[in-house]
């Protein structure tokens, strides 16, 4: 079954940076107790049951499916905005270092467990005991932060993803509508299309709207598997179509500049870290495990898979269409039936996720209201919630219509957040009153400011483009296409 992240990220209670691919749980947990906005436990994933524990290749599956999503799709042109050296050069460190972030996580939440002799502990209960653990009488003291700060970034960065998928289905929807008419069984013959003149891309978002409201109304977790499974599939389909057409007939690579302009960097790190976050689902994944010793071997190795897969999805995107790379790979496929397919799988496959992905924020949030009000309000309060809160995301994809500017505001703000700045600082806090090297210290604090600092330039940047530039907001997934 799969993992959802999230929130992670992320996405993750789960980060269900699971992007495409989860199936949350979290809620019978979350039922069966008291819960409050900032007290529940996020990072509890939701796809993964409370089974006798799932094998070594059953977690790699999990971990490695958590990371797929609508952000390798932009990868290509991640690797634009820095380079054909830069952009893979900067991947495989990045790739490195969000393992060793995750690594971190469980070190330390193995630790706690340990002291407190505990079976298991979640993203928050981690940061919450390594703030208590600090030499710091004050951070001791508001030690309870650590939980709240955990679930502030889970909620942005679930509600985040679910603006990238409102905005990536008008997208792919409007070019599959557009070029319909031109649209052959010849994947090989080149023309201009000649596309159809359609409705603007927010009409698409406004379209989906009452599809992803009925979605978001179930409740029950074993229909939201079955959306899980058939998300899983279409995306696995997808990719393959997708990697076996840029694979073939690369130009000349030389004319592609190995750095990029400096300015467009930090929209590459928003990107990048966008879809590397999974963070929230190791604890839950190594939780599951029947034999956890192995865990981190399986992380090593997913992460290795992810990283490689993302470089090689990244690189042959840009190689294959340059400068011509859109804000998703699949606005840049021919316009034959196999490859106008791959849109319409992803479609499928993203507004089956979509619920998944909003699960977590609505397990954090929802809890919460409902203990306030009388159980005869509970229902319409839970109803009203959801409904308000899909509404959101669509009016923020509806403002903010550029993919590519989505997914970096979102990956800077929370994810990195998520993945880079917070674990380090938990090693210290966890580990300084017990003695660590300079060199230790030295690593972590770089790690977070490195963190930090793409965190700040990245939200610059993607915020400057949005405000600032002088291209219209809808003209940057342009569908316009010649094959």
């Amino acid at each position: 079954m799969p993992v959802t992240k999230s929130g992670r990220g992320h996405q993750g209670a789960v980060d269900l940076k699971l992007d495409l691919t989860s199936s949350p749980k979290s809620a019978k947990k979350l039922q069966s107790k008291d819960s409050s906005f900032w007290d529940g436990h996020p990072s509890e994933s939701p796809g993964l049951e409370k089974t006798k524990g799932i094998t070594a290749f059953q977690t790699l599956v999990h971990l490695v499916k958590g990371n797929m999503g609508t952000g390798i799709l932009g990868l290509p042109l991640a690797v634009k905005n820095a380079g054909i050296l830069m952009g893979p050069l900067s991947l495989l460190a990045m790739g490195f270092t969000a393992c060793h972030c995750m690594h971190i996580l469980v070190r330390c939440a193995q630790h706690f467990c340990h002291r407190l002799n505990k079976p298991f502990m979640d993203y928050g209960d981690t940061v919450k005991h390594g703030l208590e653990a600090s030499p710091s009488t004050w951070l001791r003291n508001h030690a309870h932060w650590g939980r709240r700060i955990v679930s502030f970034f889970l909620i942005v960065t679930q509600l985040g993803f679910c603006c990238v998928y409102i905005v990536f289905l008008a997208d792919n929807l409007k070019q599959v509508v557009e070029a319909v008419n031109g649209t052959t069984n010849n994947c090989h013959y080149n023309e201009t299309v000649i596309l159809t003149p359609t409705m603007d891309s927010r009409l698409y978002m406004l379209s989906f709207l009452p599809f992803l409201v009925l979605l978001v109304l179930i409740r029950n977790l074993r229909v939201l598997t079955i959306f899980s499974m058939l998300a899983n599939i279409s995306m696995l389909v997808s990719l393959i179509i997708i990697t076996q057409y840029i694979a073939q007939g690369i130009p000349d690579p030389s004319r592609l500049p190995l750095v990029a302009s400096w300015k467009t960097y930090p929209l590459f790190f928003g990107t990048a870290i966008f879809s590397f976050e999974s963070i929230g689902v190791v604890l839950p994944l190594e939780n599951k495990m029947k034999d956890a010793r192995r865990f981190p071997a399986i992380l090593s190795l997913g992460m290795s898979i992810i990283t490689a897969l993302y470089i090689g999805i990244g690189s042959l995107g840009y190689l294959r269409f340059g400068n011509d790379i859109k804000a998703s790979i699949t606005l840049n496929l021919p316009n034959c039936w196999l490859y106008q397919s791959v849109k319409l799988l992803y479609v499928v496959g993203i507004l089956c996720t979509y619920a998944l992905q909003f699960f977590v924020p609505a397990e954090i949030i929802i809890p919460f209201a409902t203990s306030q009000v009388s159980k005869r309000w509970a229902l319409p309060l839970d109803l009203s919630i959801r409904l308000a809160m899909v509404c959101l995301t669509c009016t923020l994809a509806i403002l903010i219509p550029r993919l590519d500017l989505v997914l970096s505001l979102v990956g800077s703000v929370s994810s990195s957040a998520l993945a880079l700045i917070i674990p380090p600082l938990l090693e210290i806090t966890t580990y300084y009153s017990e003695g660590m090297s300079p060199l230790t210290i030295a690593k972590d604090l770089l790690i977070s400011i490195l963190g930090f600092v793409g965190f700040v330039v990245g939200t610059y940047q993607a915020l400057d483009e949005l405000i600032f530039s002088g291209h219209p907001l809808t003209s940057s997934n342009s569908t316009i296409f010649v094959q």
